[in-house]
């Protein structure tokens, strides 16, 4: 609302006052009653979905909600943003990997993941047409345990059918000879996503695995602890057996480092999505405290953060730490600050509603493909670093930076 309005607003209201009241000297009034007067219509059933955010979520966490979607379609979707978007929670069980990741990422509205491995290993099921089913939080989960099923939550998955399968077929992946070498995450998942995208056409399905839509749009795909899930629990019981596959974190950290730096050197900014918190919310925040404080380069913090929790932030837990302070961290850019909004309430609620929204707010983007662009990004990551720090190769020697 335009300062004019505001003063008029204002002005209109001083009319209906008592003569007290008008007398009293309220010099920034109208600036804190310049907001949408909150009168919404009744809601007739017809609406479509985004205008009813936009006129009826005007508070509470409706509102952040509403404000965190528009900050996402309205800025984060500009052409010089790159996005990166953390997946924590139990979140390609419940569906949410084929009703809105794999079209955020179709859609080029992400250009870069941190996930859990479990959310990673879980889409493989959906990519195998291995059935996970709705259940109940309520049933007796020793009788499940003798039927053979797995509960999260109310998710079932069959434990010998689903689960074991889906380990057998992972490690024969992994046994195979591209996979002989030391790699990132984020090589280790589009490999992994080859064979998913394949899996799929074999079955007839399409666009229900994150991991084979990655493969297809060049998203890079990091996990934050890759012994933490059934993927690293298989790469680790294959390694037993002499299997050579070794997974570098550093590599992780290097990289993903490298794609913040390169988004904010090529002129453009950098955007996070935050879905939960825990590890991969940490693993994406760390890339500017990684440029800044480890690698001594002149930066300032992420330009636009969005994050949809459920933890409270004063007991501590990371999950709960809001952008203001992350600023103390140089996670966020200070003066970037207004661009920031958390959202109190689940993901399963708040992401197919962002993503509905954003799809019929914003035209889809060109694909940043940045999985391909992973050397390039390093390589101009490691420049910047000696040409910050008067520092000499390990063995002495000057680095090769040609």
């Amino acid at each position: 609302m335009s300062t004019d309005n505001a003063k008029r607003r204002y002005r209109e209201d001083l009319s209906e006052m008592p003569d007290w009241l008008k007398k009293k000297k309220c010099p920034n009034r109208d600036k804190f009653l310049g907001g949408k007067r909150i009168l919404p219509k009744n809601i007739t059933g017809k609406e479509k979905l985004p205008d009813l955010m936009d006129e009826t979520f005007l508070a509470y966490n409706g509102a952040r909600l509403r404000e965190g979607v528009q900050l996402f379609t309205e800025k984060m979707l500009a052409p010089d943003v790159t996005i990166g978007m953390s997946l924590s929670g139990a979140l390609t069980p419940a569906g949410m990997g084929c009703s809105s990741i794999v079209p955020l990422i179709k859609a080029g509205f992400v250009d870069w993941i941190v996930a859990t491995g479990a959310n990673l290993y879980h889409d493989m099921h959906f990519a195998l047409n291995y059935p996970v089913k709705v259940g109940s939080f309520k049933f007796d989960d020793t009788e499940l345990r003798n039927n053979d099923i797995v509960r999260v939550y109310d998710v079932l998955l069959g434990y010998s059918d689903c689960l074991m399968a889906t380990d057998e077929i992972l490690r024969n992946i992994l046994i195979q000879p591209e996979f002989q070498k030391e790699m990132g995450t984020a090589e280790l998942h589009y490999l992994i996503g080859k064979y998913c995208a394949e899996w799929e056409r074999k079955a007839g399905l399409k666009d229900v695995s994150v991991l084979a839509a990655a493969y297809r749009a060049g998203v890079p795909c990091f996990t934050s602890s890759p012994g933490d899930s059934t993927i690293g629990m298989n790469f680790a019981g294959v390694e037993l057996r002499g299997n050579k596959l070794r997974v570098n974190p550093s590599i992780d950290v290097n990289e993903s480092t490298a794609i913040v730096l390169a988004a904010k050197r090529s002129g453009g900014k950098s955007a996070v999505v935050l879905w939960g918190g825990g590890s991969p919310k940490n693993f994406m925040l760390q890339t500017e405290p990684q440029i800044q404080e480890v690698l001594r380069i002149k930066e300032f913090g992420q330009d636009y953060f969005l994050q949809v929790t459920d933890a409270r932030p004063d007991t501590g837990g990371l999950s709960g730490a809001t952008p203001s302070e992350a600023v103390s961290w140089g996670k966020v850019d200070p003066d970037r600050l207004p661009d920031a909004v958390v959202c109190y309430t689940d993901t399963t609620i708040a992401m197919p509603l962002l993503t509905h929204y954003a799809l019929a707010r914003h035209k889809p983007r060109k694909l940043r493909r940045l999985y391909d662009q992973r050397a390039k990004m390093l390589k101009a990551l490691t420049k910047e670093y000696f040409a910050h720090n008067k520092v000499k190769m390990i063995d002495g020697s000057d680095p090769v930076l040609d």
